[in-house]
């Protein structure tokens, strides 16, 4: 079959989905709109961003609208995103209010029991991000973080990352922060001494804040954090079921690999506003 066809079947298919509005026509996307540099929120539509329906008068723009302006473009859809926190993500989609979540959303097992996924459309490895000059800056394994941490809530930096740091290293887990620039403000106000989380977050942490600086463990194998590739995958979630939409997305995400989510994502990074 010509998987070009077939995409553009799935694609019309899954505009037709119910996402409220009544308009097969319109890709209706949720994300939080503030975890730079994968999405953020914005008071113009300069650099391509989108207005944010739920929030008048605000944009989005980011990695995440990046992408799905990518997707939209491919078979003409209009691209409708709504703010939504974190934990409300999933039940919008359960509830078939949106369309899809473009989020930074790691594709592990447990969302997966509850969502369909598409992609990857990111590869985003884990690291820590402290003050250069602290204790913890020359840390080249885990095993050698010291001190005070925190990490976003809901996410697996917290819950799996941190935990396995702990049995190797002197460090005190703080209580969680409940959004991604409360994780990054954590560090920079000096509340803990390093925060673990993804690279694009820290490579957009780090161009907001020139002291502070990237523990990347990613070459020392014995002595870095142990996550599965769904951990690292980043993914797009649809309603349980329905392929036609993750066909669809899928079609569009085929063709590109790291190189070009990369060069995407220092995009969305050189324009992000100040967190």
């Amino acid at each position: 079959a010509d998987s070009t066809a077939s995409g553009e079947a799935a694609a019309e298919a899954a505009a037709d989905a119910p996402d409220g509005d009544g308009d097969p026509t319109t890709l209706t996307v949720a994300m939080e709109c503030a975890y730079a540099p994968y999405n953020w929120t914005q008071s113009d539509d300069s650099n391509g961003a989108v207005p944010i329906v739920n929030n008048p008068g605000s944009y989005a723009n980011g990695y995440d609208v990046m992408i799905a302006q990518r997707i939209c473009d491919t078979y003409g859809w209009e691209l409708e995103i709504q703010q939504i926190s974190w934990e409300g993500l999933t039940p919008a989609l359960q509830a078939g209010t949106i369309d899809a979540v473009i989020a930074g959303q790691s594709m592990t097992d447990e969302r997966l029991a509850e969502v369909d996924m598409a992609g990857p459309y990111f590869y985003a490895s884990i690291v820590c991000v402290t003050k250069e000059g602290s204790d913890v800056a020359s840390a080249t394994g885990i095993s050698q973080l010291t001190g005070t941490c925190t990490a976003q809530t809901g996410t697996i930096w917290y819950e799996t990352c941190l935990p396995q740091a702990a049995e190797v290293a002197d460090i005190e887990i703080m209580p969680q922060s409940e959004d991604a620039p409360a994780m990054i403000m954590a560090v920079e106000s000096g509340t803990v001494d390093f925060i673990c989380t993804d690279i694009p977050t820290a490579m957009g942490a780090c161009s907001t804040y020139d002291d502070l600086t990237i523990l990347d463990f990613s070459n020392n194998a014995e002595d870095n954090f142990d996550v599965s590739e769904g951990d690292i995958n980043i993914g797009i979630s649809v309603l349980k079921g329905n392929t036609q939409m993750k066909d669809a997305i899928d079609t569009v995400l085929a063709p590109l690999n790291g190189d070009i989510f990369n060069a995407i994502m220092n995009e969305a990074i050189a324009i992000q506003p100040t967190i």
